[in-house]
């Protein structure tokens, strides 16, 4: 078999990385700017006035997002979540929900918001397919809300925002996420399980990562799960649920009263390296293969170039299939073994890491 026939025989088979993992989901930033100014992803100290964001033509165009997310599916994934910065400050969202969603092989498409908009937007993004929606909710006192989304959020507004989504009647549901701070919100997280609870409403808790460089991320901050899980099983008894799949994020608990589930995302204390199956792409085209990445592939000069879309698409399939083949990502394990980040409250080891608000969460 010559060179080219073992190309092609590789393509056929869905690509494996490193350490085993296959490549099953694509999370697609579309908006680089958020309407929010959250510390621990776009403090307004960077993010001012005077910052510069991707202008329209710097950013895919919906063409260019649906043929990646082609060739992805072609690979063998099968999820896709819509990310920012703010999704749905991006015009015309709704069009692209309904593309990726009829794509040959993509069985889920969800949305990741911090909900202000849907009220305006949610029944014509069910209605292209989006099949579920997670609003960022991190706190249900006022005072707390306004810290955590920089002095930006409505928290009305983001209520209302959830309440429209229930009532829209999304397939998959409505999730809350919520990032926990010690000394920030983490005494406020039982009023928002208690708000939730027996509304169908899922709450995952997430620990205070160290993304990007300008969170001011110290290990000190980060609640493990385990102790959180603690405190609330002490008022609501928990009962642990398996994986509903290999690489789920969340760990997932139900009310022993029947009363719905949470889950809980602890990146930091019990990393899940070892089954992540995602991949991110910015909203400006390039490609990461880990939320902690230091740096991307461009595939945005690939897609602008002079040649037809039939050679554009072979030549994508074969750069995803190398990319993720070559994959060896595992910073939240790598995080896990230093001695000094597990027992002090150093900062992050990896510097120059790629910001939230660029590829998504």
């Amino acid at each position: 078999m010559d060179d080219d026939q073992n190309s092609r025989a590789a393509l056929a088979v869905p690509p494996v990385d490193q350490l085993g993992r296959a490549l099953r989901d694509l999370r697609i930033s579309v908006m680089d700017r958020c309407n929010f100014r959250c510390p621990y992803c776009m403090p307004e100290a960077t993010y001012h006035e005077g910052f510069r964001f991707l202008g329209p033509g710097e950013r895919l165009d919906f063409d260019e997002i649906e043929q990646v997310a082609r060739m992805a599916a072609e690979l063998g994934v099968a999820k896709i979540r819509l990310t920012g910065g703010e999704p749905l400050l991006r015009p015309g969202l709704p069009d692209l929900v309904r593309r990726l969603s009829t794509l040959p092989g993509i069985e889920d498409v969800a949305l990741t918001t911090n909900g202000v908009l849907l009220p305006r937007f949610a029944p014509a993004l069910r209605q292209a397919g989006l099949r579920r929606v997670t609003v960022s909710l991190d706190s249900l006192d006022p005072a707390v809300f306004a810290h955590m989304s920089g002095g930006r959020g409505d928290l009305a507004a983001v209520l209302k925002g959830i309440d429209a989504a229930c009532a829209t009647g999304f397939e998959g549901g409505v999730k809350i996420n919520t990032v926990v701070q010690r000394g920030v919100n983490d005494a406020g997280v039982p009023d928002i399980l208690a708000r939730f609870r027996k509304t169908g409403v899922t709450v995952r808790l997430i620990e205070y990562m160290d993304v990007g460089n300008r969170n001011g991320w110290d290990r000190a901050d980060v609640v493990p799960s385990g102790e959180l899980r603690a405190r609330i099983a002490a008022r609501w008894p928990l009962e642990a649920l398996p994986p509903r799949y290999r690489g789920e994020v969340a760990r997932r608990y139900r009310y022993a009263d029947g009363a719905g589930e949470i889950g809980f995302v602890s990146s930091v204390s019990a990393p899940f390296c070892g089954a992540c199956s995602r991949a991110r792409l910015s909203s400006d085209g390039k490609l990461y293969t880990c939320l902690f990445a230091t740096a991307g592939t461009d595939l945005r000069a690939l897609l602008r170039g002079n040649t037809g879309d039939a050679e554009i698409d072979e030549q994508l399939r074969t750069i995803l299939s190398r990319i993720w083949r070559h994959r060896t990502d595992r910073y939240s394990e790598e995080r896990m073994c230093q001695p000094e980040l597990r027992a002090s409250g150093e900062k992050a080891f990896r510097q120059e890491k790629i910001e939230m608000h660029y590829i998504g969460g």
